[in-house]
């Protein structure tokens, strides 16, 4: 079976966060797929299967199947767009969480996901302890999110991943703050899922962009995940829906022998 590493969020190969990109003519067994991501040890591999005019899609992390991933979205739309289906500058995914459509304009591939909406969450002894800085702010959806004083101070910090681990009511914590170069930055940590930080974490940014749209008193917005690889969100809040477009670079081709 045809397998592919792309880049996404990535201006070029090395940057952004790698995805595994596996388009399938049917579908595996769950089983075999979440053997395949533990393989890979990439945060996510997508598997995508064409039904009629849209794509099944479904992302595992080494472990097992979440409900929903931006980075590989745009690099599954990537591998569509450039080797199945060259004249397309759509793509529509039926997945976990509804319908995802991811559009094409030039070099840049643009989300159309969900806006996540957050409830405010208390800052517990056992959140400083585990992240080592104390936030300002704390919300809670699927993961929890963080408000630090400074871009410094997310930088810098050095959670303890053992700790954030054993977090109540999350699966991954995210850290932001309002950024100089970018009108805000973040890091992404899923130790549940076996992947300590997330080089870059689209799903996350359902979340942020209506926050930091209205922080910011601004709809469109320029993000930066300050990971060590680093990527760029070009973003922008439409109400119940969020806007990321982003570039992506393929790094592998390989085939995939199961046997």
């Amino acid at each position: 079976m045809k397998y592919f590493v792309v880049d996404a969020f990535a201006e070029k190969i090395f940057e952004g966060n790698p995805a595994g990109v596996c388009v399938m003519k049917e579908w595996l067994s769950d089983n075999l797929m979440e053997k395949i991501a533990s393989e890979n040890n990439l945060s996510e591999t997508a598997f995508a299967v064409k039904e009629e005019d849209t794509y099944r899609l479904r992302w595992f992390t080494p472990g097992g199947e979440i409900n929903l991933c931006g980075h590989a979205t745009l690099a599954t739309a990537f591998i569509i767009m450039n080797y199945y289906e060259k004249e397309l500058d759509t793509v529509k995914f039926d997945t976990l969480s509804g319908m995802l459509t991811v559009n094409r304009s030039d070099d840049l591939y643009e989300l159309d996901f969900p806006a996540v909406q957050s409830e405010e969450y208390p800052i517990t002894e056992q959140i400083i302890d585990a992240l080592g800085v104390t936030p300002i702010e704390a919300f809670i959806n699927r993961d929890l999110v963080l408000v630090l004083e400074s871009e410094e101070a997310v930088i810098k910090a050095t959670p303890d991943f053992a700790k954030l681990e054993k977090l109540p009511d999350a699966l991954g914590v995210c850290i932001t703050a309002k950024g100089s170069e970018y009108d805000f930055v973040s890091r992404g940590f899923f130790p549940k899922l076996k992947v300590n930080e997330d080089p870059v974490t689209g799903s996350l940014h359902c979340c942020l962009v209506p926050y930091w749209a209205k922080r910011l008193d601004k709809r469109e917005l320029v993000a930066k995940q300050v990971s060590k690889r680093g990527g760029t969100l070009y973003c922008r809040h439409e109400g119940t829906r969020v806007k990321m477009a982003g570039r992506a670079a393929i790094y592998s081709i390989a085939e995939l022998n199961l046997g």
